[in-house]
Formats: structure tokens, sequence, C-alpha cells
């Protein structure tokens, strides 16, 4: 299978998640993919989430119940581990749908509500950094 070009930034759609044009930054220096989730919690077995995209007011406050996740251990770039949830999605990039895990984190701080780390992009994608929105602009 050819390799798709990607941009350092897109626009993707997470179907499970019921969220739609979501901001995603590509960064090859993080191993895993992780997604902004502001309040989580263990429940009976069941993982309560809730998913916020403050840039994009369709998308605010989708609470979800997710039975498919595991805990995992995630190193920052500034060496810390720390623990999080990680649960397996859905992610549409180029008219296509893909398998993706995504670790869920705090990321009210950052530009972008998305992380996409190498694990995902690999064997999929190359990454041009002169680029942005190509999947994005390849659905208009």
């Amino acid at each position: 299978m050819a390799k798709k070009i990607i941009g350092r930034k897109d626009i993707a759609n997470f179907p499970e998640l019921s969220l739609q044009q979501v901001a995603i930054k590509i960064d090859t220096g993080a191993y895993t993919s992780s997604i902004h989730c502001d309040d989580f919690k263990e429940i009976n077995g069941q993982l309560h989430c809730r998913f916020i995209d403050s840039k994009n007011k369709k998308n605010n406050y989708q609470s979800l119940v997710i039975n498919n996740y595991k805990k995992i251990k995630v190193k920052s770039s500034n060496g810390g581990v720390e623990e999080r949830y990680q649960i397996k999605s859905k992610i549409e990039l180029f008219h296509k749908t893909y398998q993706i895990s995504l670790s869920l984190t705090d990321r009210s701080t950052m530009k972008n509500p998305v992380l996409i780390g190498r694990k995902f992009l690999n064997k999929k994608f190359i990454v041009d950094t002169d680029l942005n929105n190509l999947s994005f602009k390849a659905q208009t």
C-alpha cells in the first residue's frame, strides 16, 4: 500500500466518538496518539468520558460510556511518566476510516485537541511539515 502524504495539521472525524471536524496535530516525536478529555472516570468496569472541543461548538460535551479500554503508561518529552486510559476508536482521513488507539488526557492548554503519533502514522503516512489540512481539503 502506498503511503499518503499528510501535513503537520489537519481536520479529522471520529465517528465512534460522535466528533466531527476536529483539529489534529501530527507529531512524529510522539509515539502514542492522544485526545482531549476533561472528565473521565471508571465506574463498575466502564469508562465514563466527556470529550470537549471548545473551538468547535457542535462538538462540545460529547459524553460516552466505553467498555473496551485499558490503562497505559505514557512517557512525556520531559521524561515524566503518566498513567492514562487508552481507548480504541476510528478516525476518518482522506475518505478512509482507520482504527486508532487514543490515550485520554487534558489537552485544554494545547492548541489542538488531538495529537497523532508515530504508532498510528507508521506504514500509512509520510509527513510533510510544509503542508496543512490535506485530508480536509480533499473532502471539499
